[in-house]
């Protein structure tokens, strides 16, 4: 990896104790803030806490993930306290056929703490991107789990936020540094987003996984710029579907309408990839 040119007052630490007398109440859905110095992959430890017990509402965050997890098992590393990475425990007492809401809810939370914070207009790619223009600022994964307390989901989130262009992953990604955003400091940050994510958890589990009776539909549809636009969705086995993304449906899948009329529905599962078409 490359060395960085930021010190340690630049990509200053998080604050535990703050974030959780600002997030942590009675009441409240966060129910403990866990920041570690360093850890492989905050969902893979997180899906093993929520196997043991953990509640809802526990926050795992790291300073330096080493082995982070994205979709089709692929793995990253990030500068330390370069990016905000952290790992939400959920226990939704929804039917889990609407648990494809999550990552979507998630990205919407992303992108309202980001405009709240750093003054960016993000957009998201359906189904687990957080875009600045076209390249790619933030990262979400989810994942069922299944304990002795019932069923869970731990959902991931990655945003970049100091790195310099050669210490991203790659050429499509972004951060905000790179961005020329104000916004460098992850403390605030994480706190717009987890806030956002709760106001928004609160309304969909209340309305039993309706998103669109929760107004979350209607607010990702804004949000999302795969909607709208031709699309090539790659899936197993090679196989392509071109058409155009007219929506998103009840359960948070892709619908996908081909040029002979045909509507699919893509769950996160389907794809390999989805890509702008042509």
């Amino acid at each position: 990896m490359p060395s960085s040119p930021y010190s340690d007052l630049d990509r200053p630490p998080l604050d535990q104790a703050a974030l959780e007398r600002a997030l942590v109440r009675p009441g409240a859905l966060w129910t403990g803030i866990d920041v570690t110095a360093s850890t492989g992959s905050t969902n893979t430890e997180l899906a093993a806490r929520a196997r043991g017990g953990a509640a809802e509402g526990t926050v795992l965050v790291t300073e330096h993930q080493t082995a982070g997890r994205g979709r089709l098992d692929r793995t990253f590393e990030t500068p330390a306290r370069a990016a905000l990475t952290f790992s939400v425990l959920l226990r939704p007492g929804v039917p889990p056929h609407r648990y494809g809401w999550l990552p979507l809810i998630t990205g919407v939370a992303a992108v309202r703490g980001l405009e709240r914070v750093a003054g960016v207009g993000a957009s998201l790619k359906w189904p687990n991107d957080v875009l600045l223009g076209d390249r790619k600022l933030a990262g979400i994964l989810s994942e069922a789990v299944t304990g002795p307390e019932g069923a869970a989901v731990v959902v991931g989130t990655g945003i970049n936020v100091s790195q310099t262009e050669d210490e991203l992953p790659v050429p499509t990604a972004t951060s905000l540094t790179v961005a020329d955003a104000p916004c460098v400091d992850r403390d605030p940050l994480l706190r717009a987003v987890l806030r956002a994510f709760a106001e928004r958890y609160a309304a969909w589990t209340g309305h039993g996984g309706d998103a669109e009776a929760a107004g979350l539909a209607e607010e990702y549809r804004d949000c999302c710029a795969t909607i709208g636009r031709a699309v090539r969705a790659h899936l197993p086995g090679g196989r392509l579907l071109e058409g155009a993304a007219t929506g998103v449906d009840a359960d948070g899948r892709l619908t996908v309408r081909a040029a002979d009329g045909t509507g699919t529905h893509l769950s996160a599962g389907d794809v390999v990839h989805v890509r702008p078409g042509g």
